[in-house]
């Protein structure tokens, strides 16, 4: 792995590690109600072109990260209908 890839990678744990503890503390508590739903819409339309973005460059570390980063968000939208 290059040096650039690896701080892509570095970045990319970074920022996709800080929305674990919003989707732990959404699921547990099941309360959503300050979390705004047309940002979290909005951030991810925004995670998915990033993810088509990182296709075209063929860039692992944004494929990777926005991947899951989207999932984490998925899933807080997801409780966010289900109990807010």
């Amino acid at each position: 792995m290059d040096f650039i890839n690896f701080i892509g990678f570095l970045a990319a744990a970074g920022t996709t590690v800080a929305f674990i503890p919003q989707v732990i503390r959404s699921v547990k508590t099941k309360s959503t109600k300050d979390i705004s739903l047309v940002m979290y819409s909005l951030f991810c339309i925004g995670i998915s072109l990033w993810i088509i973005y990182g296709i075209f460059l063929n860039s692992q570390p944004i494929i990777l990260a926005n991947s899951i980063t989207l999932l984490l968000a998925i899933t807080v939208l997801i409780t966010k209908f289900r109990y807010g």
